[in-house]
């Protein structure tokens, strides 16, 4: 029998011992997805960090990690009261050789309302976990790490390193989370050569990254009056609806005849798009229990958020350019009309190429899981891959993990536990491919 063959028996076999492992670990994997729903990590404003690191720092020690937990002070949201924290655990293998990365973020945006399950119970029913976070993205998480335990387990004599990060602040931007660490060296291509982020995009389907955003903010300015005198004033929020008629009439056409050849799901999305994140104008919001009346007064200000995804065949300036020409054809129309633009956060269009080292060993693992070849996909929003390109100038960088994208932020969130197994089982034989000699 020839050395090549001997090997090829080999690493089938370890391979079917990994997978076996983790369907042993079916159960376990459930209930650490249960546990981490159970932590309401809800950001804004940035609740329970420090809380569910602790529980991750648990977990990864048991199993050999060597772990840190990082405070990403003075980013946007840090306070004593709101502290963003960050855990990243690593562990060495017996020889030198390359590091492969799992980063997921803990944060869980707002409950909202239609829930008919306990959006913090965990429950696990139906072949499903139940929660806020579930798909979005805890189940990931507990699948990374059930696919590290499984794979130390049956290799212990691996090369080079795993590392498992549980990070802040995705779901506002990840300012506190993977950008602070970024900056800090944690994603630099000596430390790291292979990241796997387990967001949501099925797990048949390799996310090669995302478009691009462009948020800002809008303010038109008026003149005070009182309300029952309205010509005496000058009324900033009917100044902002012809902003808002202006972009019905020309912008918004104009954002859906451009299409990328990106491959960005869903459809819809291989368009430009902006949302108008919000809108307020006049007087402040009363507090909860305020029983009065509003004044009669003609309102001074009003202001709009807006939210441009972008396509990689369009550049930043272009996107910003054509919002002030569309508030200068305004201005030109409209007599008293002046404004302000802010501009909040932009993040440039992300796609890792299809012949990556790490895009070929998730698809070689996919197929040897599910039998089937992978779909290439890029997302509609972006995710924390845009700071490792940007900041930890790491190319190798996908996002791969179970869970229906379209469940993410819906009430009644769930993840289906045979798609963490089998998600998991990717994760393990990607970390064979990527760290055993020879395999």
């Amino acid at each position: 029998m020839s050395t090549d063959t001997t090997l090829e028996i080999q690493s089938t076999d370890i391979q079917a011992k990994l997978l076996a492992r983790i369907d042993e670990k079916r159960d376990d994997l459930a209930a650490l997805t249960s546990d981490l729903l159970k932590i309401p990590t809800l950001n804004p404003p940035g609740e329970c960090y420090l809380e569910i690191c602790e529980y991750l720092e648990k977990r990864l020690l048991r199993h050999g990690f060597d772990v840190e937990t990082v405070r990403a002070y003075e980013t946007p949201g840090d306070s004593e009261k709101y502290p963003r924290w960050n855990v990243i655990a690593r562990r060495e293998g017996r020889y030198k050789g390359e590091c492969i990365h799992f980063n997921s973020h803990t944060d869980v945006v707002e409950v909202g309302r239609g829930w008919t399950k306990d959006p913090f119970g965990g429950e696990i029913s139906e072949g499903r976990v139940w929660g806020r976070g579930a798909c979005d993205m805890k189940g990931g998480l507990a699948a990374s790490i059930i696919a590290a335990e499984a794979f130390i387990e049956v290799c212990p004599d691996f090369a080079g390193a795993i590392e498992i990060s549980g990070t802040a602040d995705e779901e506002t931007g990840g300012y506190g989370g993977v950008a602070y660490l970024a900056e800090k060296g944690y994603f630099t291509p000596e430390r790291v050569q292979h990241v796997i982020i387990p967001e949501p995009l099925n797990k048949d389907r390799i996310c090669l990254g995302h478009r691009g955003v462009w948020w800002a903010e809008i303010e038109t300015f008026g003149h005070i009056a009182h309300g029952s005198m309205p010509f005496l004033g000058d009324c900033a929020v009917r100044h902002m609806g012809a902003v808002i008629a202006e972009m019905e009439e020309t912008l918004f056409p104009a954002l859906y005849a451009r299409e990328t050849a990106m491959p960005v799901v869903p459809e819809g999305a291989r368009h430009s798009t902006m949302n108008i994140n919000s809108l307020h104008g006049g007087l402040a919001e009363p507090e909860p229990d305020f029983t009065g009346f509003p004044a009669a007064v003609v309102p001074d200000s009003a202001r709009m958020v807006i939210d441009r995804r972008y396509l990689i065949e369009e550049k930043a300036d272009e996107v910003k350019a054509e919002i002030v020409g569309l508030l200068e054809r305004v201005k030109s129309r409209r007599d008293g009309f002046e404004y302000n633009m802010k501009e909040l956060w932009q993040v440039s269009p992300t796609m890792t190429e299809r012949d990556a080292p790490v895009v070929r060993t998730v698809a070689s693992a996919i197929h040897a899981v599910m039998d089937r070849e992978p779909a290439y996909v890029v997302s509609p929003g972006t995710y924390d891959q845009k700071h490792i390109d940007r900041i930890g100038r790491m190319k190798n960088c996908i996002a791969y993990g179970p869970g229906i994208l379209d469940l993410a932020h819906q009430p009644d969130e769930y993840i289906d536990i045979d798609d963490m197994v089998d998600s998991a089982k990717v994760m393990a034989l990607a970390c064979q491919k990527l760290l055993m000699k020879d395999a």
